[in-house]
């Protein structure tokens, strides 16, 4: 029996989380969840929208499945932990946990609109260093500057995951990306960092890419890659522009992996505006599920519920408007639901 931390979070966030877990409960999961709260609401109730009980939490389960949260504006209830001050509470999670790396997968799903087919990319993106390590500050009046990390330490920890992740999935083509042709010293040490680390693996076809010529190829060829390893900043640009090749964010899940705890989520924001109206996407979060009972190896439900929402979106009656139907939020959940009762 495995516990999981749910962060329901901020405008649709309690929607799409509920959906996920009715759904992973139905598929017959062997889990059980803890809620706790964090975000812009739970900032107005508690004083801090990241309370001390989310990590204590975390630190029971060492898994956690959250939804979008808001940050608020300003100083109302800065986001503190320890002493620290973080820019959101996600970013806070991020770093206070240790979750090294971020996996984002991006693959087409049938019934979902996209202007290509055939895309299956998984992205690793570190998770800790370059610029946003956030060490930023103002020279004079007139001039800021911020300082690019990049260590030998992480790049190596971040490529021997992507091995051994997609070792476990049956993945075999790696692209480093980089921009070493101008960052020499930074962006070199990553890839060369990287090249060394992947030559441990030699069934693995490795090559690289600069950051410009991928973001081009991926808009004209994206069905020819397969794995793609990058730094902090580029992997965070270039795994939104990936979800824009398969139907948006609104189908895109995600992961932040650390040595000792993992935190799903799916990438889009809060949607404030449409919280609790019923007509949220769920997709993103329950396939943010799917990952989760991946990494815990429960691969039955996992595939269970990836053919449950493949044959809800194939039938095109029980989807939302973004997706091309009409139905609300419970709607294609009890669709989904119902499609693994009969499974």
């Amino acid at each position: 029996m495995h516990q999981i931390t749910l962060i329901p979070g901020d405008g649709i966030g309690p929607e799409v989380t509920r959906s996920a877990r009715e759904i992973v409960t139905a598929a017959g999961a062997n889990v059980t969840w803890e809620t706790v709260g964090a975000g812009m609401r739970t900032g107005e109730e508690c004083g801090t929208p990241l309370p001390a009980n989310v990590f204590e939490s975390i630190a029971r389960t060492r898994l956690a499945l959250k939804g979008p949260v808001q940050t608020p504006f300003g100083d109302a209830y800065p986001v503190v932990v320890e002493g620290r001050t973080h820019p959101s509470v996600t970013i806070a999670l991020r770093k206070e946990l240790k979750l090294f790396v971020n996996v984002r997968p991006a693959r087409n799903y049938p019934g979902v609109k996209s202007r290509f087919d055939n895309v299956d990319l998984l992205i690793f993106r570190e998770n800790s260093e370059d610029l946003y390590a956030g060490r930023e500050r103002m020279v004079d009046a007139d001039t800021a500057e911020a300082i690019k990390i990049i260590t030998r330490q992480g790049s190596e920890r971040v490529t021997r995951f992507a091995c051994e992740y997609m070792r476990k999935i049956g993945r075999r083509k790696l692209s480093v990306i980089h921009k070493s042709n101008v960052m020499k010293l930074t962006d070199g040490l990553f890839l060369k960092t990287a090249q060394k680390v992947a030559r441990d693996h030699p069934e693995f076809e490795v090559n690289e890419r600069v950051i410009d010529a991928l973001c081009m190829e991926l808009v004209v060829r994206p069905e020819e890659f397969d794995s793609l390893l990058l730094p902090n900043l580029y992997g965070d640009i270039v795994s939104d522009l990936a979800a824009g090749l398969v139907g948006g964010l609104g189908v895109a899940p995600g992961a932040n992996i650390g040595v000792d705890c993992a935190m799903f989520e799916a990438v889009h924001g809060a949607a404030p505006d449409i919280g609790g109206r019923d007509i949220a996407n769920p997709m993103a979060m329950i396939l943010s599920a799917v990952m989760l009972l991946r990494y815990i190896g429960d691969a039955q439900a996992a595939d269970r519920i990836e053919r449950a929402l493949t044959a809800v979106l194939l039938d095109q009656k029980h989807v939302t408007r973004d997706l091309g139907g009409s139905a609300g939020t419970r709607e294609m959940t009890a669709a989904i639901v119902d499609k693994l009762s009969k499974a």
